[in-house]
């Protein structure tokens, strides 16, 4: 019932930005967690951000300083501004929930489908 679909990738210059934008939909009460992650060809996927419903940010050190992680609870919508990207950053970038609580109960390990971030030159 819970969905989430990530959008707002594409292609981008080196020190350039992006904002990438992730809702949640069905009969959801609140979500506890809402984050980023990414994955590059050949790696594992990785924490990019995460935001807790009262506000607690996680960032990976490579994006610290350049991400931001934004939510709108009313709207159960996440984001991620990104800054100064750099080719490193290239990845699919995957929306991630925990603690989405429904009538049906609570669920963690949410994901959107994913949207390709390309920064090269």
């Amino acid at each position: 019932q819970v969905q989430l679909v990530e959008s707002g990738g594409g292609l981008v210059q080196p020190g350039g930005s992006l904002r990438l934008s992730c809702a949640a939909s069905g009969s959801i009460f609140s979500i506890n967690v809402m984050g980023w992650y990414r994955q590059a060809p050949g790696k594992q996927r990785e924490l990019v951000a995460r935001r807790t419903r009262s506000g607690s940010t996680t960032y990976a050190v490579s994006v610290k300083g350049r991400f931001t992680i934004s939510r709108d609870n009313a709207k159960n919508t996440v984001y991620l501004q990104m800054n100064s990207l750099k080719p490193e950053d290239t990845a699919v970038y995957y929306c991630n929930a925990d603690g989405v609580n429904t009538a049906l109960g609570v669920f963690d390990g949410k994901w959107g489908q994913g949207t390709q971030v390309t920064v090269s030159s």
